[in-house]
């Protein structure tokens, strides 16, 4: 075997180790929305973000496996994966400090500014913040291969930005605007320039 067929192999069997995690979380995601939509009748979307409530505190953990119908989920499956493996590519070590803070900013953000009498659901708070991540690393680490990723996904998600803006009834505007904080905030957290 060449030199350049060991490698080819090495590269495809690391892609598909760092991928394995997202495909994982991904099919739980779904089976959690199969499993309500069949037995709970959506009861479950009930453990989402709700504002204001000490109770809905507990959404911040549950919020991204919940969605409000099947075209939910899968909007947020296919950036979810994308993002996702762009960061686990770029910062290996980092993905679930870096997930993490995106979904506490995102859903404490929710939970404080969001209207009272709501749920807030879905994924899409982290697929902001990963969206963030990967453009405001580019700005802190500005290194040929960062700023070529970060045009990449503005390119590929630029469009996600129109998400922050409360034009639209039923989509969790605050969630996503504070993912894109908290994305800025885990770029920041792993800036080489911090300090």
């Amino acid at each position: 075997m060449s030199t350049y067929e060991e490698t080819v192999r090495r590269r495809g069997n690391e892609a598909k180790r760092l991928v394995r995690p997202l495909l994982i979380l991904i099919a739980c995601v779904w089976l959690i929305e199969i499993i309500d939509r069949l037995f709970f009748g959506r009861a479950l979307d009930q453990l989402g973000i709700v504002p204001r409530q000490l109770a809905g505190l507990r959404g911040i953990l549950f919020a991204p496996f919940l969605h409000g119908s099947f075209a939910h989920l899968l909007a947020n499956t296919v950036p979810f994966l994308i993002l996702g493996f762009l960061v686990i590519v770029r910062h290996r070590g980092h993905m679930i400090i870096v997930s993490a803070l995106i979904l506490l900013i995102s859903g404490l953000g929710t939970w404080l500014i969001a209207p009272v009498n709501t749920v807030h659901i879905g994924a899409s708070g982290l697929i902001f913040g990963y969206f963030a991540f990967l453009v405001v690393n580019a700005w802190f680490e500005r290194s040929f291969a960062a700023v070529l990723l970060a045009l990449l996904v503005i390119v590929m998600y630029g469009g996600l930005l129109v998400g922050i803006w409360p034009t639209a009834g039923g989509i969790s505007w605050q969630s996503h605007l504070f993912g894109l904080l908290g994305g800025a905030v885990a770029a920041f957290y792993y800036s080489p320039r911090r300090g």
